[in-house]
């Protein structure tokens, strides 16, 4: 590898810095969002700050970590990563192992002070895994029986294992960002929108077959119809959004976290950021996430091989997708499902996977550059490959190479 084609020592600074701001304003809206019910519950205002400038510490060591390994690592141990994940998506149904929340098991406890949860380590090794087995497939991605039959099958094995937990929301995302990567490695169009109509079918499905489900869609359609019981949540984070105006009430002044929005440290944590920091505050959470998509894409456009695009297309799509449906939550613009907001929401999890997935683009971003070096050689390979050499030429060589044998000097013909 030549000295243009090793990594830079700096990566992607603008993704640094917009990551970072988004860490900070989350532990912050944590803070605010959270001081209510950690009073009330543990006597201590601080309890989730605390907890969450932990988990923060946590998340920055390992973005580090995976921002200074050579990613092309990750593709050696995929599989061991995908098996790994797969394994502790059926160990957290087992009973006696996960740990119940408002009526999903999706948490497994280890030694009753951490809680991994399985689906959001699974996120990451799915991309790293398709990232690997599309780019090996190359160009036979587009057949039907090497290509989207075995990767509908996986799909489906993992849609499966997280629904059963159940978790719509995170298999919602999963879904999504896996599709996304399957088109960018160049699936066949067709087979890519029968998948997506299979898709919108699936999940139609798993809506009306779960009785909590329609009663969130109904709250979706009209929640107004129930204002005290399945439109509460969606009325009480309109409310929020509605009572910020402009420039909102201040930070730390929101209302509704006073028990009147749900999880407001967690799932509806953009609620009071658009109550206290009003439209121009919620307006600038979507402009950093915009900024975060251009440059993780702008990343996989420039990467230097299939791994690294595929990999960089689907660590931004996860990240984009899972606050864009967060907003669209909190906005009434999609049905309720649980998701946290990448970077802000309470949750020690959701944040180190989401900053490992940053650290794993600024990784990629150090090789930006290699491609073109690597295909002007490839260029200049194959045009010397391509030149045939004239009779003279040949004629003149092996006369030289027979006047150094003989001893004597090399003559031009």
């Amino acid at each position: 590898m030549s000295a243009r084609a090793r990594p830079r020592p700096t990566p992607d600074i603008a993704l640094l810095v917009t990551t970072l701001v988004l860490l900070v304003l989350g532990v912050e809206m944590v803070y605010s969002a959270s001081f209510v019910v950690a009073q009330s519950e543990f006597q201590d205002d601080t309890y989730f700050l605390t907890k969450q400038v932990m988990w923060a510490g946590i998340a920055l060591v390992a973005m580090v970590v995976a921002a200074a390994i050579d990613y092309h690592r990750l593709e050696r141990i995929s599989g061991l990563l995908m098996l790994l994940a797969l394994g502790a998506l059926v160990v957290v149904l087992l009973p006696g192992i996960g740990s119940s929340s408002y009526g999903a098991q999706r948490w497994i406890s280890l030694g009753g002070v951490l809680q991994v949860q399985p689906s959001e380590v699974a996120k990451l090794a799915l991309i790293v895994y398709m990232s690997s087995w599309l780019a090996r497939k190359g160009p036979r991605v587009k057949e039907l029986t090497y290509g989207f039959i075995p990767f509908a099958l996986i799909m489906m094995a993992v849609t499966a294992l997280i629904m059963a937990q159940p978790d719509m929301g995170t298999s919602f995302v999963v879904v999504v960002t896996a599709a996304c990567i399957f088109f960018v490695a160049g699936a066949n169009l067709l087979h890519f929108l029968v998948a997506a109509a299979g898709g919108v079918v699936g999940f139609a499905y798993l809506i009306v077959e779960a009785g909590y489900r329609q009663d969130r869609l109904q709250a979706f359609l009209n929640p107004w119809a129930d204002p005290r019981d399945t439109g509460w949540h969606t009325i009480q984070t309109l409310i929020a959004l509605g009572s910020g105006g402009i420039t909102g009430l201040g930070l730390g002044a929101s209302r509704q976290k006073f028990y009147y929005v749900p999880n407001a440290h967690t799932d509806a944590i953009f609620s009071i950021i658009g109550e206290e920091l009003g439209l121009v505050g919620a307006a600038a959470v979507i402009l950093l996430f915009g900024v975060l998509a251009w440059r993780g894409f702008r990343i996989a456009f420039r990467a230097p091989d299939a791994f690294g695009r595929l990999l960089a297309t689907g660590v931004t799509c996860l990240i984009v997708v899972q606050a864009l449906t967060n907003i669209a939550v909190v906005t009434n613009t999609v049905p309720y499902t649980g998701i946290t907001l990448p970077f802000i929401s309470f949750g020690g999890n959701s944040l180190v996977v989401s900053m490992v997935g940053v650290g794993l683009l600024l990784a990629i971003s150090r090789y930006d550059g290699v491609r073109p070096v690597v295909r002007e050689r490839q260029e200049s390979v194959g045009k010397l490959l391509q030149r045939k050499p004239s009779r003279r030429r040949v004629a003149a060589s092996g006369a030289g190479l027979l006047s150094q044998r003989r001893g004597r000097p090399i003559r031009r013909v």
